[in-house]
């Protein structure tokens, strides 16, 4: 087995378009990857991709939906031909369907748990292989704060908990084969999902930033770029010695 990555590896995110994802995107071209943005909105995927190229990196769009057996075999299949073999996945694609439980629908429930859950078995699944025939790999799953537990988000807290067992769980199958497996866990992000999540709550967004920021030990909310950094770290040759790890990055202590 290898300690080192083949040059250029190929790193896939998923709902790498906007938000979380786009800053992950953008870090791990900047690191040398080549970079497969998977989204299931193929145009505003196309023009991150052409901005990576601007700047020098290599990236391709592809569009698909992550919770579909037929959709992600294809996705990475289109990777393969693309840019080649990928050794680097990053499970970031995610979708809030927020209520109380008395409230919740089961279509609520199951979207969340098919896009969170699923697609990152899916995906983890369909490059697997890719990563073991290297002896090298790095899959990354984004998990939450909200795994220890949040009002509202029964479904979302429980498949964010979920990913981390599944991360501990892969870490101890494929680590024998050079991968690690790790999750990063947000804190409140600015993104629009968070600013979905104001409107949602009927409060303005830069006010819902300043409360939550009130409350948080490092007295701010994160951006893209702080999850990023993490992301670039387990992708990393130097975090070869790290697996089955959760990493909250969320100003504050978490566990």
């Amino acid at each position: 087995m290898s300690d080192r990555p083949r040059s250029p590896a190929v790193a896939i995110v998923t709902g790498g378009a906007r938000g979380i994802g786009a800053g992950i995107a953008r870090r791990l071209s900047d690191d040398g990857f080549e970079v497969a943005i998977l989204d299931l909105d193929g145009e505003v995927a196309s023009v991150l991709a052409a901005e990576l190229e601007a700047r020098g990196g290599r990236s391709v769009a592809v569009t698909g939906d992550v919770a579909d057996e037929q959709s992600v075999n294809q996705m990475v299949a289109d990777v393969r031909e693309r840019l080649g073999e990928p050794t680097v996945l990053v499970n970031n694609a995610g979708v809030i369907r927020d209520n109380l439980l008395f409230k919740m629908t089961v279509d609520d429930w199951d979207m969340v748990m098919d896009i969170h859950l699923r697609g990152a078995f899916l995906m983890a699944r369909a490059v697997q292989s890719s990563m073991v025939q290297a002896g090298w790999g790095r899959i990354v799953n984004l998990s939450s704060v909200s795994a220890l537990g949040s009002r509202g988000q029964a479904n979302y807290s429980a498949a964010k908990a979920g990913l981390q067992g599944f991360t501990k769980t892969l870490a101890i199958e494929l680590g024998p084969f050079g991968v690690t497996v790790n999750a990063v866990a947000p804190g409140f992000i600015e993104t629009d999902m968070t600013a979905a999540t104001a409107r949602r709550i009927g409060i303005d967004f830069e006010q819902f930033k300043r409360d939550t920021a009130a409350i948080t030990p490092v007295r701010r909310t994160g951006v893209p770029d702080d999850i990023a950094h993490a992301v670039s770290f387990f992708a990393s040759e130097a975090a070869g010695f790290v697996s089955g790890q959760a990493l909250y990055v969320a100003g504050g202590p978490f566990s």
